[in-house]
């Protein structure tokens, strides 16, 4: 699972949105699992796909509920996107009226950051291989 915000050095550009901003977590022996779920069964597959859907879930509701609420805009456009076919979930704000997230996120020179998406990536990313477990037993007999 992975949600994206970029950073470039200490200076921000003006105009960098939300949508090639975002962090990046990464969760170690991923690409085993990956290469795992390549020679796993459908079903197996399918199974990974829908604990990450609900893990992304719970990232998108811990991220509603720290973001700073002014107009809502935040709150409400938080969305994730999937790539089944790779188990990957890309979380974040891709609107262009979203651009200021990177700026609530991080902070500006005069601004405090009040990250949302960073802490609720953190407090979901131990929950993953629960869920994983717990989807993939349901499928084994």
């Amino acid at each position: 699972m992975a949600g994206r915000r970029r950073r470039s050095g200490g200076r921000r550009h003006p105009r960098a949105g939300a949508r090639g901003s975002g962090i990046t977590v990464t969760i170690e022996g991923l690409p085993e699992l990956r290469q795992r779920l390549e020679e796993m069964p459908t079903a197996l597959k399918a199974a990974c796909f829908r604990a990450l859907k609900e893990s992304a879930g719970a990232v998108i509701d811990g991220t509603k509920g720290r973001v700073k609420v002014d107009t809502h805009n935040l709150q409400n456009s938080v969305k994730a996107r999937y790539e089944n076919s790779r188990v990957r979930a890309e979380i974040g704000w891709w609107d262009r009226d979203d651009r200021y997230a990177i700026w609530q996120e991080f902070g500006t020179r005069k601004m405090p950051a009040n990250p949302s998406l960073g802490p609720a990536l953190e407090e979901e990313k131990r929950h993953l291989p629960e869920r994983i477990q717990r989807e993939i037993r349901r499928e084994l007999p």
